[in-house]
């Protein structure tokens, strides 16, 4: 049985009250490790490493930060058949994933911002030749990042690279349903010789350790990813302590299909975006509204495609859909198949349990549903299940699409697929959504803003706005 460790300090230990929590092999429905239940003192251990190293961390010459960033980088490359595999093992996703997507991400985040920040330059303003002002950006302090279970090493990289990078010591938590990699992860900063105390990695509850992170008066900014009931909760706590915060939620995306789109493209990626990583990904398209005159022939295919996709032992290299992350979750998945029926909603296929035989025999393994026939209003179109769940329904016009789009509290990302760019073009505009895909889905440039509006987020990542994030600008005035 596998103890993972915090990295407090430039070293690994147990919990300061020696208590661990089960973690589970989503696939077995086993425990197969144990994670620490780190507590008020672990946090309080590790804000208080993440200062100490922060004076000289900050100024360091931002070339060695790059270097050192980008050796750890080289070292998540070169283990990639190893964390993906962890990866798989603890989240449930198919390895292929892992290794095509999670673990290559994760090297690419840190990469972009160990030398983003080596392009880094200040504005300069001349007023009325009586003045220079100038604007600096200096890192803010210990950060707190916190991330989910889906894409584990993905998120955590995605926040504490631009964090590091930008002279920022940090104190991060990964989620407790998967901090394996995080783990694994921990023992690479110390093989890259990162200096102790600049970055910290405590494990445990949300309620627990995640909520002493947020309280604790000496750090300086929030970043945090998951569920919007709980960015709710962190806000409430950070923002009256007037932190800095940045929250990326939910979402509930709608992927919008126009009769004269590439039906073999939009048919495809639907598949993907509707199902990839068993539909837990914030970015899944999981409301699909499709032109009328193009609906019938779309739902059949879609169906036909959606049965068609294999369920299976995670580490088999053919399995499309592997086991969701816990049992709960799969309950509520479930849960919401029964009160889509209730809703009278139609489900077309999948919305079962499936038992696998093998070592995967008690697994959390769900079929990919598709329904039809409920009104945008239920909740089952208005509430995210995060699962392999979809909704299809008809649309007559592009304002219908788009008054269907905008009808949920959410406001992440959404996707069209049409041939006509003026009509891309117009719905765009209107869509709320933070990121709009036009003809793909979950193609990424580093360099653009990502979040969301309305309940799926404040603030922005991706970028420079990550690096703003994560300094604070200051205006010199020098009176010529």
């Amino acid at each position: 049985m596998v103890k993972i460790l915090n990295y407090i300090n430039g070293a690994l230990a147990g919990p300061s009250q020696g208590q661990y929590m089960d973690n589970f092999n989503p696939a077995e429905g086993k425990v197969y490790s144990l994670v620490p239940d780190s507590g008020i003192e672990d946090v309080a251990n590790a804000v208080t490493a993440a200062m100490e190293a922060f004076p000289s961390w900050s100024v360091l010459p931002v070339e060695k930060r790059s270097r050192m960033l980008q050796r750890l980088a080289d070292l998540v490359d070169r283990d990639l058949d190893k964390l993906a595999l962890a990866e798989s093992i603890d989240t449930g996703k198919p390895v292929l994933l892992a290794r095509r997507m999670d673990i290559p991400r994760a090297a690419a985040n840190i990469r972009f911002f160990a030398t983003a920040m080596l392009h880094f330059s200040s504005e300069a303003h001349i007023t009325d030749s009586a003045a220079i002002n100038y604007t600096t950006r200096t890192p803010v302090g210990v950060a707190g990042c916190i991330s989910p279970w889906n894409l584990p090493l993905y998120l955590f990289t995605w926040k504490i690279a631009p964090a590091l990078a930008a002279g920022c010591t940090v104190v991060a938590k990964p989620s407790e349903l998967t901090p394996m990699t995080a783990f694994l992860f921990s023992e690479l900063c110390i093989e890259a010789g990162l200096p102790q105390g600049v970055l910290n990695i405590v494990h445990g509850a949300g309620a627990k350790a995640g909520q002493a992170i947020i309280e604790h008066p000496d750090i300086s900014a929030i970043s945090f990813t998951g569920g919007t009931a709980t960015g709710k909760k962190v806000a409430l706590t950070a923002a009256p302590m007037f932190k800095k915060l940045s929250l990326e939620m939910g979402g509930k995306n709608p992927n919008i299909i126009f009769a004269d789109c590439d039906f073999e493209k939009a048919m495809s990626t639907s598949i993907q975006s509707s199902f990839t990583n068993q539909g837990e990904i914030c970015l899944c398209g999981s409301r699909i509204l499709v032109e009328k005159s193009l609906f019938e022939p779309f739902v059949e295919e879609f169906v036909k495609r959606a049965k068609a996709l294999k369920i299976g032992d995670p580490v088999d290299e053919e399995t499309a859909l592997g086991a969701v992350i816990s049992a709960a979750h799969m309950n509520k998945i479930l849960s919401y198949i029964e009160l889509a029926k209730q809703e009278k909603g139609k489900i077309l296929t999948g919305g079962k349990r499936i038992t696998l035989s093998g070592r995967c025999k008690g697994g959390y393994f769900v079929e990919p549903a598709v329904i039809v026939g409920l009104d945008h209003q239920c909740r089952t179109n208005q509430e995210e299940i995060f699962g392999p769940v979809v909704t299809i329904m008809p649309f007559e016009t592009e304002e219908e699409a788009i008054h269907l789009a905008n009808s949920t509290a959410y406001g992440l990302s959404a996707t069209i697929w049409t041939e006509n760019l003026k009509c891309a073009h117009r719905v765009a505009s209107k869509v709320k959504s933070g990121i709009v895909w036009v003809n793909c889905w979950l193609f990424r440039d580093l360099r653009t803003p990502f979040g969301g509006m309305k309940q799926s987020g404040i603030g922005r990542e991706g970028g420079w706005e990550a690096l703003k994030f994560f300094t604070e600008a200051k205006n010199v005035c020098v009176k010529l």
